[in-house]
């Protein structure tokens, strides 16, 4: 046995600075990839003004504007971080927005209000992730081969060039 769970072979981890997290890395298990992202604007349910509740309900799973390749491969591993089965009776939705190169994780329950209007509640938590790194195998910062990696050094200059 290997010790890794065939229904969950995403996993995330979250690396944290003085108990404040920092970054997340995201591997596909056996083989990758694996993608790192920096962590931003973290709200925690409890955070969040008039919060909802959220039940064991399977979330809807929204990726926006995801358009280039690195994006479609980025918004396929976020997205598979949730079941592909979602329970629509629960009505909880998790969305990934893509935006200038900066992915917002946003959590909501809808509510249908009569048929022509819907409100939304936020469910917590409430980030921002930046990619840093994404590998072709697994996490290995010494040989792994790095598909893309943020250099700030030429990327940042120009700010209309978007790699997500």
């Amino acid at each position: 046995s290997s010790g890794i769970n065939a229904e969950w072979p995403l996993r995330p981890g979250i690396n944290e600075d003085m108990k404040k997290p920092n970054s997340v890395v995201v591997c596909h298990l056996p083989e990758g990839p694996t993608a790192t992202f920096r962590l931003t604007s973290v709200k925690l349910k409890k955070q969040l003004k008039r919060h909802g509740n959220a039940t064991r309900h399977r979330p809807e799973v929204i990726l926006n504007n995801f358009k280039t390749r690195l994006g479609h491969s980025v918004g396929r591993m976020l997205g598979s971080l949730f079941h592909m089965d979602p329970e629509f009776k629960g009505r909880n939705v998790v969305t990934f927005h893509n935006q200038r190169d900066f992915i917002f994780l946003r959590r909501h329950r809808y509510i249908f209000k009569n048929s022509a209007r819907v409100g939304l509640q936020e469910l917590g938590p409430r980030l921002t992730l930046k990619l840093r790194r994404f590998q072709t195998g697994t996490f290995d910062t010494t040989g792994g081969e790095y598909e893309w990696y943020h250099n700030h050094k030429t990327m940042d200059v120009s700010r209309r060039t978007f790699f997500l």
